[in-house]
């Protein structure tokens, strides 16, 4: 499934490429220099299943905080920089595990230069970043407008400018809100690139349209292969982004553990609060280390024949539900009853 001979890169204490597991990733929407509310968020991301955790560095206040942030977290951290190439100097040398750049927009070759120079100095790799909305306009002018052939071309001459300047410690993404346009690219740079790649669709939009996007194109990438770390890119929580970087990959195959519920769709024979109940158990089970599937059916009469291919479920009925393993009825539960009953099942699941 992975790209087995893509080159391995170590980010802290994470290692991305080379058939490493794919690693998911977000980023803070907090004012990097506010440490406290920085950090928290970190943790609380940690605690969800993020592996590497990227912050923006628009400043050299926001520089100097990573040294303390980095102090109070577990996960690698990645320095997000636009711009002003002295700040990702900076931070490199407040303790920055990755620095994200765009080589065309931090000036000219002797400012990546010293960029480089840094990260080669304390073992840092680079993250190449190209997207749709800051392609360089020679190429849209080649390629009549924003393409994929122009993407992977402008990511390639920023890989090859940093090769020349003797340094391989790379990671590249190419991202473009346009599925379709993300898909090909990746297609075509995979070919070509020997770099871990993070992938990703950018700018995907609000919870409902984000996450509908990203599964399509990350569906699409990720299953032939391709892709090293991943972001969800959702407007909201970035909590949102773990939960649903996690369900992608399981529902790919491409990573086990952790406990997913399928839950019936819900029709006329249902009589209770099926959508509420099915909340309820996701979240309840969020932390609860099995490798397990669990059913919440809506309906006493066919719940237990369509759970048949879940470990354990639940069925609801009117003042009385149904748990159920492996497709058949252990016993009767009070409706009121049933979610406890469940949570008291997988918590004693080994014993």
């Amino acid at each position: 499934m992975y790209r087995e001979h893509t080159k391995k890169v170590t980010i802290g204490n994470v290692t991305i490429g080379g058939g490493s597991p794919v690693a998911i990733q977000s980023m803070t929407n907090t004012r990097t220099e506010n440490v406290k509310e920085t950090v928290s968020q970190i943790l609380s991301l940690e605690h969800a299943g993020c592996e590497i955790i990227r912050c923006a560095v628009p400043t050299h206040e926001a520089a100097a905080a990573l040294s303390e942030i980095k102090r109070q977290i577990h996960i690698p951290l990645v320095a997000d920089i636009h711009f002003d190439y002295r700040l990702a100097i900076e931070a490199i040398e407040h303790g920055a595990d990755k620095i994200r750049i765009n080589p065309g927009n931090i000036g000219d070759a002797s400012r990546v230069k010293a960029v480089v120079d840094k990260a080669k100095e304390y073992h840092v790799p680079i993250r190449v970043g190209v997207n749709s909305g800051s392609l360089e306009k020679a190429l849209t002018e080649k390629y009549n407008g924003v393409t994929a052939e122009g993407l992977v071309e402008s990511a390639l001459d920023k890989v090859h400018m940093i090769e020349r300047l003797g340094y391989e410690e790379l990671v590249v993404s190419i991202k473009s809100s346009d599925v379709l346009m993300c898909v090909k690219a990746h297609e075509q740079i995979a070919k070509e690139c020997p770099y871990p790649l993070h992938v990703g669709i950018t700018e995907a939009g609000t919870l409902l349209a984000g996450n509908i996007k990203s599964s399509v194109g990350l569906g699409l990438i990720l299953y032939q292969g391709i892709g090293d770390t991943i972001r969800v890119s959702l407007t909201g929580d970035p909590i949102e982004e773990i939960k649903s970087a996690k369900l992608i990959l399981r529902t790919l195959g491409i990573r086990k553990g952790g406990i997913e519920v399928v839950s019936c769709p819900t029709c006329g024979r249902t009589k209770i609060d099926l959508i509420g109940l099915a909340n309820q158990v996701e979240e309840m089970v969020s932390d609860i280390p099995l490798d397990i599937k669990v059913a919440v059916m809506g309906c006493v009469v066919n719940g237990p024949g369509e759970a048949k291919e879940a470990d354990i479920g639940i069925a609801g009925g009117i003042g009385e539900g149904l748990l159920i393993k492996k497709g058949e009825i252990v016993k009767k539960v009070k409706e009121k009853e049933l979610l406890e009953t469940l949570r008291q099942e997988l918590l004693h699941w080994n014993e």
